[in-house]
């Protein structure tokens, strides 16, 4: 059963550090605010479609995220990592700082350099960063097959507008993984959709390797 309170509060947070990511804000706030709410652990993804599919995870396997004071948090791209993570660290110039949250990630392999760079800024630990080969997309759809991705497609009622995507000409010579990873991010929310609804059609064996130990080290 889901724990509401917790929910509440960690979605709380999650709208407090977006705000004070744009706005730049220092980060010994949000560690009060962490301390105050129970949050411990910050699990910092590049988008809402990997929030789709850590929750969506979570959820499959009976965890209360919130509950256990985990907080997922989509940062709007990958570049924004180091903000985020300065943001969640407290200032060592602090005379009693705040103790500094746990921090985790799921990222592709290309953003690596900035997750990396980010998370040495702060002291976090580079085991923590969890790296998919291409994307998550790709790792999804390897682990579930083009047919069976193709079958959930369908079954979502979007076979018309992927046999419209497979005649441009754009697509002629791609290999049918790579026609559907593209797929997913030619319309608004597809993407944030399908990162959700490929990792519910998982098989509990078949989970990629880096959302499965993202998840089990939370």
């Amino acid at each position: 059963m889901v724990d509401m309170v917790s929910t509440e509060k960690t979605e709380r947070f999650r709208e407090a550090v977006t705000k004070w990511a744009a706005t730049a804000e220092p980060g010994d706030p949000a560690t009060e605010l962490a301390a105050e709410l129970g949050v411990r652990t910050a699990v910092l993804l590049e988008g809402p479609s990997d929030v789709a599919a850590v929750e969506t995870l979570a959820a499959a396997r009976g965890r209360d995220l919130p509950a256990e004071g985990v907080c997922v948090l989509s940062m709007g791209g990958a570049m924004n990592v180091a903000r985020y993570a300065r943001l969640l660290s407290p200032s060592p110039s602090t005379p009693t700082p705040t103790p500094a949250l746990r921090l985790t990630g799921l990222c592709d392999e290309r953003e690596r350099p900035y997750y990396t760079r980010a998370f040495n800024e702060v002291g976090a630990p580079r085991q923590a960063i969890h790296v998919c080969t291409a994307d998550l997309e790709d790792e999804l759809i390897r682990s579930l097959g083009a047919p069976r991705v193709m079958e959930l497609i369908e079954a979502e009622g979007d076979l018309r507008p992927l046999r419209t995507f497979l005649n441009q000409p754009a697509q002629r010579g791609r290999s049918t993984h790579q026609q559907l990873r593209r797929f997913f991010g030619t319309t608004s929310g597809r993407k944030i959709h399908y990162g959700g609804a490929l990792v519910a059609a998982l098989p509990p064996d078949r989970t990629p390797t880096p959302l499965h130990n993202l998840l089990t080290t939370l």
